[in-house]
């Protein structure tokens, strides 16, 4: 049995394993805006995000149990996997949940999906990948389609957003520092690698959300239960075994360009599922986020 974090076989057939692999962490991504937004509505971020991970973490540590694969770390790896963790779990999900306390939607979204830039720009003095200038326009077209997207929010900023826009801006610099440091492999077999970066990236949030948001545990009902339910199996356990495998397969750069497109599944699926509106704006915005994506995918 092999998983979506397994690399092997002639490079054309990884190439487009790895862009499968990214149009479901998309879809999932995307389609999480509006399962997390239901999910708010009764408890509040920290605390609904890291209960879904850790709840996801269980899961993916039974998988890989089935799978018979070691959850024993080596004691060297133990740092590196708690960066990982910390980029890729806690500061993607953690404070991109938090800057909304003090942002809205589309603000905190213009500032997150910055992502793709700063993954493009730390991947040349990490890894020595000299950006080029079909990644600069793919990554151009992309911005210019989220920035239409969320052109009809109020995107003014005041001093006392700073809080917000700190998260927001950290969230993607680390997550896309992340995205270029997780090509180094890390000795843990894939599922229970992923299984405690999960783990390890949402224990904090919930700690932090028993001691300061105070969440009513018994609000979680309805549509909110099935929401959470989806925020468990496909953001935070399915799309982070997709995502690493993406990166397995593709460029940082290329893989993080594609990223645009969450914030546009985002909106489309709002509008079809929470009556959100979806007009001449977003259907622009489209045609320049794909036109960024398939331009970044491209040999």
């Amino acid at each position: 049995m092999t998983v979506a974090g397994e690399a092997g076989g002639p490079p054309g057939a990884q190439r487009a394993l790895g862009v499968l692999a990214l149009l479901v962490t998309a879809l999932g991504w995307g389609l999480g805006w509006v399962s997390t937004k239901i999910v708010l509505q009764v408890w509040p971020p920290l605390f609904a995000r890291g209960t879904a991970g850790i709840i996801a973490a269980l899961l993916l540590a039974l998988v890989a149990w089935q799978r018979r694969e070691s959850l024993k770390v080596p004691r060297e790896a133990i740092p590196r996997l708690l960066v990982a963790a910390f980029t890729n779990v806690f500061a993607w999900m953690g404070f991109s949940a938090l800057c909304l306390k003090w942002l809205n939607i589309g603000q905190g979204a213009l500032l997150v999906f910055t992502m793709p830039i700063w993954a493009t720009l730390l991947a040349w003095p990490v890894q020595g990948t000299r950006p080029t200038l079909k990644g600069f326009a793919a990554l151009a077209l992309g911005l210019v389609g989220v920035t239409i997207l969320v052109s009809g929010n109020d995107l003014s900023l005041s001093g006392g957003q700073l809080p917000g826009i700190a998260c927001a801006v950290g969230a993607a610099l680390l997550f896309a520092l992340g995205a270029v440091l997780n090509r180094r492999p890390i000795p843990v077999p894939p599922v229970a690698l992923i299984a405690w970066q999960v783990g390890l990236g949402c224990i904090p949030m919930v700690a932090i959300g028993l001691l300061f948001e105070h969440p009513h545990i018994a609000a979680l009902d309805g549509p909110a239960f099935w929401a959470m339910a989806y925020m468990v199996i496909l953001p935070m356990a399915v799309c982070y075994l997709t995502w690493f495998a993406a990166l397995k397969r593709l460029p940082p750069g290329s893989a993080s360009t594609a990223m645009l497109l969450v914030p546009l599944t985002g909106t489309m699926s709002a509008a079809l599922f929470l009556g959100e509106p979806l007009g001449l704006r977003e259907m622009l915005a489209m045609a320049f986020v794909l036109g960024g994506v398939v331009l970044a995918l491209r040999k």
